[in-house]
């Protein structure tokens, strides 16, 4: 399963009409209607029967992103209704939180498999799976897991941490390993990685920072918790016009030494061989900042 690219993945309240239909302004690669941290368990009933109508006005309003709804925990109670209930409303995809075992995401998988069965020719659902405890990462390569509609994973850190006891840093030394972890099990299944979010709302300077250490490790997007944090995310999840100048050039000078059937050069003071051109080609690929 091949999913658009998500640079940014911004969760509003399920709860909060007002916001959910304020999401086709923020332009953000994939919205969630979260039904689970975001909305007080008093009013997670009328959220979830509200969900068509919200579902609805998102997509009148110009919204063509991907759009999910994050369901509440596997162990909840409330997991089989909402799973219903979203697939039900017509969305892209669930987000499946705190998952620890492959056999939670069989009821998500049987909803996507009844309605691809009915709508073959319509593009097929998909699950993005949270990783936020230890037993998620110890498991993340169970986890990551196309065969049953995953498509994306992201790792939430503040549950991570909640889970094991720590204690959170600006720097993120007690998050490392297991942010690591989880990037390299979606890199192995090849889906995905979401990064964690910065709730410092107000420090775009951490997020930037925080964003950067992401990409270097590997993720293709981050966890958004204001509209503001879009635009943060795109700028570093996408190329800089001086990257993507080198990698134009770099590419057009591969494929000159190709024609002459070399097969490594010096480019730049680089040498230059296939992984660094798949890496040039990937760059060129990909979205512009915006």
């Amino acid at each position: 399963m091949t999913l658009k690219l998500i640079r940014s993945f911004l969760l509003a309240p399920a709860n909060r009409p007002d916001l959910l239909a304020k999401f086709p302004r923020f332009g953000a690669d994939c919205c969630v209607i979260d039904m689970e941290d975001g909305t007080p368990a008093a009013d997670k009933a009328a959220a979830r029967a509200a969900l068509p109508g919200a579902v609805g006005e998102i997509r009148g309003g110009g919204y063509t992103g991907l759009l999910t709804v994050r369901v509440n925990e596997p162990g909840s109670p409330l997991y089989l209704d909402d799973l219903a209930a979203a697939f039900g409303a017509g969305i892209d995809g669930v987000v499946i939180p705190k998952v620890e075992d492959p056999g939670q995401l069989w009821p998500a998988y049987h909803h996507i498999s009844r309605l691809a069965a009915a709508s073959p020719r319509q593009e097929r659902r998909f699950i993005v799976c949270g990783i936020e405890s230890a037993r998620g990462v110890q498991g993340a390569a169970r986890l990551c897991r196309p065969d049953l509609g995953v498509g994306a994973v992201y790792f939430g850190a503040e549950d991570y941490a909640s889970n094991i006891g720590g204690r959170r840093t600006p720097e993120g030394r007690e998050i490392y390993t297991a942010r690591s972890m989880v990037v390299m099990a979606a890199k192995g299944a090849g889906i995905q990685a979401i990064d964690q979010a910065v709730v410092d709302i107000r420090n775009d300077a951490q997020y930037l920072a925080d964003a950067a250490a992401g990409r270097e490790l590997g993720y293709e997007g981050k966890t958004c918790v204001t509209p503001g944090q879009v635009k943060l995310a795109h700028d570093v999840f996408s190329p800089t016009p001086a990257e993507r100048d080198f990698a134009r050039r770099l590419v057009a000078a591969y494929e000159e030494a190709l024609g002459r059937r070399v097969g490594v050069i010096e480019f730049e003071g680089q040498m230059v061989d296939g992984p660094l051109l798949k890496r040039a080609q990937a760059i060129l690929s990909m979205p512009e900042a915006g």
